[in-house]
């Protein structure tokens, strides 16, 4: 049993539809890619896996660890580890980094039916992540995301990562708008996290992210749908061709 199966996914926004037909299996340890032309609804899958709201599922079903969450509330999916990084992580002026850490995780526990997180456990989770990902202190007293840049923005998602020690991580466009010294500094972070018992979906235009988060699998998803599955070597073929020979016939018509 894959940790998560998406069977014949539709879904649209505003009504209109952008997965038509969306069918992917990603198993624990695994590594998988999507990559896919601007519009192809590579953020949409994203999203409707965390179940963030604004997007109608109109068929098809999303099983995590087996179980229907395809109606399942967007924070009941986080409890039960599901984590998505965002393409372009939102600011939230007034609530300290660590303050959020430390709420995100005591929510954790809670659905777990475990007490709060001791303060002496809490600090040494946050100043080993904060050391690996090259974190300085003071960001961490800074309100989270308020005035980072785009670099520390992508470490700090890292960092909720591994304190938080999800598993299955859904990456959306991890290298957007990061420079190499970043996007290395992220994708080490990320490497660390892989473990038998974790899957990610790795969302991205760019061979580069998958040159140094190296994927078992990559998906080619046009027109709302997987168009053709591979290897890695599938993503240096597209990097050498384009998107050409995966458009449907009737793509766009």
């Amino acid at each position: 049993m894959a940790l998560l199966e998406i069977e014949n996914l539709h879904a649209s926004i505003d009504d209109k539809p952008i997965l038509k037909g969306l069918t992917l299996a990603v198993e624990a340890g695994k590594v998988h890619a999507i990559m896919g032309p601007n519009g192809s609804g590579k953020s949409t899958l994203s999203a409707v896996i965390a179940g963030r709201p604004g997007y109608r599922i109109t068929e098809g079903t999303i099983r995590y660890r087996g179980e229907d969450i395809t109606g399942m509330d967007p924070e009941k999916r986080a409890q039960a580890g599901i984590f998505l990084s965002f393409q372009h992580p939102v600011e939230i002026p007034g609530v300290a980094f660590t303050t959020f850490l430390k709420s995100a995780i005591n929510a954790q526990r809670k659905a777990r039916g475990e007490g709060e997180i001791e303060i002496t456990e809490f600090l040494k989770k946050i100043k080993q992540a904060a050391r690996d990902l090259e974190i300085p202190d003071a960001m961490l007293k800074r309100a989270l995301n308020t005035g980072f840049s785009g670099g520390e923005k992508k470490r700090a998602e890292v960092l909720q990562m591994t304190v938080l020690e999800p598993t299955l991580m859904i990456l959306d466009e991890l290298d957007s708008g990061l420079d190499i010294d970043a996007l290395r500094i992220a994708a080490e972070g990320v490497n660390r996290l892989r473990s038998p018992e974790r899957g990610f979906l790795c969302i991205t235009h760019y061979q580069r992210l998958l040159d140094l988060i190296v994927p078992d699998v990559v998906h080619i998803l046009v027109d709302g749908r997987i168009q053709r599955t591979g290897d890695p070597s599938l993503a240096l073929e597209l990097e050498e061709r384009g998107y050409g020979d995966f458009i449907p016939a009737q793509a766009g018509q």
